[in-house]
């Protein structure tokens, strides 16, 4: 997965680890799986000078950092930098595709590295503009209005703050996006954390797609270690080593689920993680921010109703609107995003609202399907960064663990009639790009399921690492010597 941590536990598997940069097999003599701590050897071997390999399919791009100082994140990723004066001056490279982003920043902790809290970058180009945004993170949510107020990962002038990065150059070459801007060491935005020099920093950094609206959505590849950088160094320091891109292999999408029973009249809705580029990404097509709704027990399946019948969906989304995670009231309606609460008036006038919302006297739209949460979670033990590794969702899913608040779910309930669509979406009130598809149709045949309009699925293709050493593992670090 291009990470640079020890290699973590393993049992009865056969890993692929793929050697740094521009580095070949020619240039270590020898090979260990050792555990650091316990001293002990796992297994190693010596590298022969005659060995017979085949040409590596790697593709090797080298990159010159403008800045002195430099600190390899991820094999896909690097921060440069440069203190003078009051200033620092930051350079962020990565290999990402046009609608990914970068994020590097401050920890929301002065102990450990917490995205929570964080004050962070994040940067991307668009056409031919670069940017590189202040962001402040009050929760691990998009940023919503948590009565009155906005919270989450939000833009510093939307929550009364100020962007405190100034640009200073972008590039895009052989995939690679370059972005370098400044900022005050210590801001005059309250909202900032300072830089500081007397100590090393912990930071976090993340790498992910975009939505729409230029927004960081759930980040595809973050760390799970700390990360502790020093920018006050009386010599420079670098670690970084050349990017490189190798084969892409396919991984198939996980089964596209679908109700489609005329003896159903009864839909649970709560909510579940999203799964990786293999669960709703790939399911869908879109962007995803973490969470996706789970209707009876599936990851967004396909509804299938038929007009002029009752239908009643018990859900558990959470009603705490003080909550900018957990709060999923369910709405229907005929655009596929969703996050109704979040669009401007005029993006609201544009869209059917089928159920679930209701209108204030003064105009506002208020839910009105906000149940207790009930929701999947990774087990403390599980990398949800491995997600893509399950083959299947029925295998993904017994590995979660559901926790479920007391109280009766809200009851939605419709009766699909003419005037419908043939296809509506269920969605969350307040985050987009959690549910998925309704078809609304006249009756149950084959035919009827068969003609149903499709949209065009997103092709997700999923790296893997290029077969540099192939070792079966059951727990330990790996070192590697010259």
């Amino acid at each position: 997965m291009g990470y640079l941590d020890p290699i973590r536990a393993y049992d009865r598997e056969t890993i692929t680890l793929e050697l740094p940069g521009d580095m070949t097999i020619f240039d270590i003599d020898w090979f260990s799986v050792y555990d650091v701590e316990t001293k002990e050897d796992f297994g190693s071997i010596l590298i022969s000078d005659d060995l017979n390999v085949p040409p590596s399919l790697v593709k090797v791009t080298p990159h010159v950092e403008s800045l002195p100082n430099c600190r390899q994140l991820h094999k896909d990723y690097r921060v440069s930098w440069e203190v003078f004066g009051p200033q620092i001056t930051l350079q962020l490279a990565a290999n990402v595709k046009e609608d990914e982003y970068m994020a590097f920043g401050i920890s929301g902790s002065d102990s450990k590295s917490q995205m929570q809290g964080a004050d962070v970058a994040v940067a991307y180009i668009e056409g031919h503009q670069g940017y590189a945004v202040d962001y402040n993170i009050t929760s691990l949510a998009p940023c919503v209005q948590v009565l009155g107020q906005n919270k989450g990962v939000c833009r510093d002038d939307v929550v009364g703050g100020q962007d405190s990065y100034q640009l200073h150059t972008f590039n895009r070459e052989n995939g690679i996006n370059t972005i370098t801007f400044r900022r005050m060491l210590i801001s005059p935005d309250n909202g900032d954390k300072p830089f500081v020099l007397d100590r090393p920093m912990y930071m976090i950094w993340a790498m992910g797609r975009l939505d729409s609206n230029n927004e960081p959505t759930y980040h595809d590849i973050y760390p799970k270690r700390d990360i502790v950088i020093s920018f006050n160094t009386s010599e420079p320091v670098n670690d970084c080593f050349s990017f490189t891109r190798s084969e892409v292999n396919l991984k198939d999408v996980w089964e596209k689920a679908q109700i489609f029973d005329r003896t159903i009249r009864s839909f649970t809705a709560t909510l579940g993680p999203a799964g990786g580029k293999r669960g709703y990404q790939g399911i869908t097509g879109h962007v995803s921010n973490g969470l996706a709704w789970y209707i009876n027990g599936l990851l967004v399946p396909e509804l299938w109703l038929r007009r002029g019948l009752t239908y009643s969906f018990k859900v558990r989304g959470g009603n705490n609107p003080h909550s900018p995670e957990f709060y999923h009231p369910l709405v229907i309606t005929d655009e596929p995003r969703g996050g109704f609460d979040r669009l401007s008036d005029a993006k609201q006038s544009e869209i059917r609202v089928l159920a679930g919302v209701e209108f204030t006297r003064r105009g506002r739209p208020k839910p009105t399907a906000a149940g207790p949460r009930c929701l999947a979670e990774h087990p403390p033990n599980q990398d949800r960064r491995l997600d893509d590794n399950f083959a299947t969702f029925k295998k993904f899913n017994r590995t979660l663990r559901w926790t479920c608040e007391k109280g009766d779910p809200a009851i939605l309930e419709i009766t699909p009639n003419s005037s419908w669509p043939d296809i509506v979406y269920y969605n969350s009130f307040t985050h987009a790009n959690m549910g998925w598809k309704i078809h609304i149709v006249d009756s149950y045949s084959s035919s009827a399921r068969s003609g149903a309009t499709r949209a065009p699925w997103a092709e997700i293709r999923l790296i893997t690492g290029v077969i540099a050493v192939a070792v079966t593992l059951l727990h330990g670090g790996l070192v590697s010597g010259r």
